[in-house]
C-alpha cells in the first residue's frame, strides 16, 4: 500500500479510537456530572466537548482551501456553557465535529498528504496538520477520561485492561468484553 494511503488510514483509525474513548467515559457520567467542574480553574467534560467541535468545526470544513482558524469561530464562547444547555446539546455539538473530521480525512486522496494548509497563517502539510489535530484531540480526550475516572470514583468502568490484570490478560487468560464503549471482565 502507498505509504500516504496507510498514513490516511492509520489516521482515520487514530481518530476514531480516541472518540470510541471518549464516548466510554462520556456514557459513565450523569448528566449532573457531564457538566460538573472540580473546580474553579477546571473544565467540565461538557466545555472540552464544546470546545473540541469548535475546534474540529473551524479546523476540518473547507480543510484544503482556507485557514484552518476560522474568521467566524468564536474561541473563547467555547469555554462558557449556558444554564439551558442540556446533554442532548453537547452530545449533538461532539457528533457534528467528528462528522466533519471523518467526512474531511475520509475524503483526502494520497496526493493530498504532502499538500499545504494554514492554520492561523501558519503553513502546514496535510500530514502535519492531521498530527496536530490527532495530538490535541488526544490530549483532551485524556482530560475527559481523567475527569469522567474522577467523579465515578469506585464505580468508574475501566476502558482498557482493569487495574492488576495485565498479566492475565497478556496471557489470554481474560477475557474482556466491550459494551456502550467501555472494556469490563465479564466474571
Amino acid at each position: 500500500m502507498d505509504l500516504a494511503a496507510h498514513y490516511l488510514e492509520e489516521a482515520q483509525r487514530q481518530l476514531r479510537g480516541h472518540k470510541r474513548m471518549a464516548e466510554g467515559a462520556i456514557a459513565q457520567l450523569s448528566d449532573e456530572e457531564l457538566f460538573r467542574t472540580i473546580d474553579a480553574e477546571s473544565n467540565s467534560v461538557a466545555i472540552i466537548i464544546k470546545h473540541l467541535a469548535g475546534n474540529m468545526r473551524s479546523r476540518f470544513t473547507d480543510f484544503l482551501i482556507t485557514d484552518g482558524e476560522k474568521p467566524n469561530r468564536q474561541r473563547d464562547t467555547e469555554f462558557v456553557i449556558d444554564a439551558d444547555t442540556t446533554r442532548a446539546d453537547v452530545m449533538n455539538w461532539w457528533e457534528q465535529g467528528w462528522t466533519s473530521v471523518f467526512n474531511t480525512v475520509g475524503s483526502l486522496k494520497p496526493e493530498d498528504v504532502t499538500k499545504t494548509v494554514v492554520i492561523r497563517n501558519e503553513p502546514h502539510t496535510v500530514l502535519q496538520a492531521i498530527n496536530r489535530q490527532i495530538a490535541h484531540y488526544a490530549q483532551h480526550i485524556g482530560q475527559i477520561v481523567f475527569l469522567a475516572k474522577h467523579l465515578k470514583c469506585s464505580k468508574w468502568e475501566t476502558l482498557s485492561v482493569p487495574r492488576g490484570k495485565s498479566e492475565e490478560f497478556n496471557a489470554g487468560h481474560l477475557k474482556l468484553t466491550y459494551s456502550k464503549g467501555v472494556i469490563t471482565d465479564p466474571k
